[in-house]
């Protein structure tokens, strides 16, 4: 208990830094706009055109937006994490909360606590009004797959922040990680797809989506296509407690 204590001032204290940084609080946001105001004009675009006009997964062509939302959780992630590598904000930060895997973990803490919390509004909120403009197309929550997908889909945007994180902890860099993600997860699934017979799959943006279709036709399933993201997302962030543990402020 009285270790636990200590910690609180330290999760609020995090919470006031990135409610503070106008870019990092913006990039949160942005989670939300980018997601589902995109759902919604592609939607209203499309949406009544036809069938599949969306792509041949009804369920996944409702999270059309996540494509460009998962950028803002990128840059939420690791922005978040490279305000400490600016300007000595980390040595001021360890002066405080001297305990390097406390500052750390309560840092990952409210990263993750943040998302998921903006995620899950995302998610619904890309469903609902994604699908006002889809007419007779129209999904709607009763329909199978589609509460997980809205429930997964915010868990998605989480991950994805999370790993951002990780790799910026590690870097130290946001710029550095954002010019290494986006492009890993638009072009390395096609390039990997064809080189190595399928393996695209076990990438962290094709498997967590997998939770977002309603049927899976490769080796994985909706919640082991997350797993496997969550692994990533496991692996980036222990590399990162280990840089911040190691390395000087």
């Amino acid at each position: 208990m009285s270790a636990a204590l200590p910690t609180v001032p330290v999760l609020h204290s995090e919470w006031l830094k990135i409610r503070s940084l106008r870019g990092t609080f913006g990039a949160l946001i942005a989670v939300f706009v980018a997601t589902a105001g995109t759902q919604a004009l592609a939607s209203a675009a499309v949406g009544q055109a036809e069938a599949g006009a969306l792509g041949e997964d009804p369920l996944l062509g409702a999270f059309y937006g996540i494509n460009f939302g998962q950028i803002a959780a990128f840059t939420f992630g690791a922005s978040a994490l490279a305000a400490e590598f600016h300007n000595g904000a980390l040595r001021t930060t360890l002066t405080s909360v001297p305990n390097r895997t406390r500052f750390y973990l309560s840092k990952i803490a409210m990263v993750g606590a943040l998302a998921f919390l903006v995620g899950q509004v995302t998610g619904l909120l890309t469903f609902v009004l994604g699908q006002v403009f889809m007419g007779r197309y129209a999904l709607s929550l009763g329909d199978p797959g589609a509460l997980r997908a809205v429930f997964g889909s915010g868990v998605y945007l989480t991950l994805m922040a999370l790993f951002a994180a990780g790799l910026t902890a590690v870097l130290r860099s946001a710029a550095i990680v954002l010019s290494v993600l986006i492009p890993f997860v638009v072009m390395a699934p096609f390039i990997i797809g064809q080189a190595a017979g399928g393996a695209a799959e076990f990438l962290p943006d094709q498997a967590g989506q997998l939770v977002l279709r309603l049927e899976s036709t490769g080796r994985l399933g909706p919640w082991s296509g997350l797993g496997v993201l969550a692994l990533w997302a496991a692996a980036a962030l222990a590399a990162g407690w280990l840089a911040v543990r190691r390395r000087d402020a």
